[in-house]
């Protein structure tokens, strides 16, 4: 029976996709980086506000919407540079570059004297993110089957809300100077791991005709045996065939192939998913998480519900890694959406009700459906997003138009997050909870009539 489960080309343990796997665990330390940096901020930002603060300075509500907005702003920079490098440099070097911006966060957080400190440590981390988004599901397409390509492109989304949990509870428990020692060391294993176990992706060097190099990447990705080489390398063949056709022209994009068929309906869906996995506020609430149950009218404690509100994110974008290649990607989105829609819209009525009504009884309402809100978001909206930019476009502008698509991915999170606190304190939870939900209704509509299935698509079909 094992044997049987080992022997399926699903199984992540199987012979061919070992090295595939290990790879996607090695590179999503950063990942786990990431979402620590962004989970931290929760509540730390309740203890800046406190008496019992560990800094010199507190934060206005102004400041605190540009400290949360940075890392959105630094994603922009960071998905523009990494297009601009990417195809040039390469993946592994590029992965590399991502740990060196994140690093400055930690120092700066340690050192911080002001409000600027935050802020400038935020927009480096930003860059770090934004280029990471860019990086690895590009590469993770690279070298991974089909078969299990949506698996490790969703794990990217698993490995930051990891993170996340992680910058929950270290914010909550851990003192404000030490949390930087600790952290630092998952950059620092990110960049070991990468110099000495992670390899080029082999589409990468056969673009830069170094052909006898693509051969040892793709045996070392593919696990591929000596005994057994001639039977599996008809695949390399048929890959080096097929991109050194195409690359003849690859690095000579002309606008027109920006404006084909496939070209134009990729944008629409791109756009779309775009708007409505930012808009639907999903990733800002994870940032605010402790001030939205503080004023959602509910009397548990906001540090708490938001380490369980970590712990269903991962569940749901784990259950990502499950579904997205048996089920497919657009029914996880057309999920996705109808439940933040509902869920966000009674967490909504909640809010609204308890500010002149008695619901002490129901407390647990607002973990309830905000746990609901986390868990089916993460099932589609965050978990397939980057696993869905990269497929939809076609090959001969997909580099491009997936770092164009997250550079605008970026500017609607920066804008999200410098809005949220602020819609927060004008409007109130209520309306600010009915605006997102209103923004996933129109999602789940896109998503059930004119959104393309990209399950099990070759990434060198157009």
């Amino acid at each position: 029976m094992l044997l049987k489960l080992l022997e399926s080309p699903n199984c992540l343990l199987n012979r061919r996709n070992r090295y595939q796997f290990l790879t996607t665990l090695l590179i999503n330390l950063i990942c786990i980086a990431h979402g620590i940096g962004v989970g931290w901020l929760s509540p730390t930002l309740r203890k800046i506000q406190s008496v019992d603060s560990p800094l010199d300075f507190s934060l206005s509500i102004s400041e605190i919407s540009w400290v949360g907005s940075a890392l959105g702003l630094g994603a922009v920079v960071g998905n523009i540079l990494m297009g601009l490098l990417h195809s040039r440099l390469g993946s592994r070097l590029s992965l590399l570059f991502i740990a060196f911006p994140h690093s400055c966060l930690w120092i700066l957080v340690y050192f911080a004297k002001s409000a600027e400190y935050l802020f400038i440590g935020r927009f480096l981390a930003g860059i770090s993110s934004g280029s990471l988004y860019v990086v690895h599901p590009i590469f993770l397409s690279e070298i991974s089957d089909s078969k299990i390509r949506g698996t490790f492109g969703s794990m990217v989304l698993l490995s930051v809300n990891v993170g996340v949990l992680l910058g929950y509870i270290l914010g909550t428990h851990l003192a404000y100077h030490i949390i930087p020692f600790v952290v630092l060391l998952l950059p620092i294993s990110y960049v070991i791991s990468n110099l000495f176990f992670i390899r080029e992706s082999p589409m990468h060097l056969i673009r830069k005709g170094k052909y006898s190099e693509a051969e040892k990447s793709f045996k070392y990705y593919k696990n591929i045996r000596e005994d057994s080489q001639m039977s599996e390398m008809h695949e390399f063949e048929a890959m080096k065939e097929a991109l050194t056709q195409s690359e003849k022209t690859l690095d000579r994009v002309t606008i027109k192939d920006f404006l084909t068929r496939p070209a134009l309906k990729a944008y629409g869906s791109a756009a779309v998913l775009t708007f409505v996995s930012q808009c639907s506020g999903l990733l800002a609430m994870i940032s605010y998480m402790s001030d939205i149950f503080a004023q959602s009218g509910s009397t548990m404690d906001p540090d708490t519900c938001t380490i369980v509100i970590g712990i269903v994110q991962i569940l749901g974008t784990y259950t990502t890694t499950l579904l997205c290649d048996i089920w497919g990607r657009r029914i996880l989105l057309i999920v996705s959406s109808a439940g933040v829609a509902v869920s966000l819209t009674v967490f909504g009525l909640f809010s609204y009700y308890a500010q002149s009504h008695d619901l002490s009884q129901w407390n647990w309402a607002p973990l309830l459906f905000m746990s609901l809100n986390i868990y089916l978001g993460n099932i589609g909206l965050t978990g397939c997003y980057f696993v869905v930019i990269v497929e939809i476009f076609p090959l001969k502008i997909r580099t491009k138009a997936t770092s164009a698509a997250l550079v605008v991915c970026g500017i609607f999170f920066f804008f999200i997050l410098k809005v949220f606190p602020v819609c927060m304190d004008q409007w109130g939870v209520p309306l600010t909870m009915w605006s997102c939900a209103g923004i996933s209704a129109f999602g789940f509509f896109y998503f059930m009539f004119y959104l393309k299935e990209t399950k099990g698509k070759s990434m060198l079909e157009d």
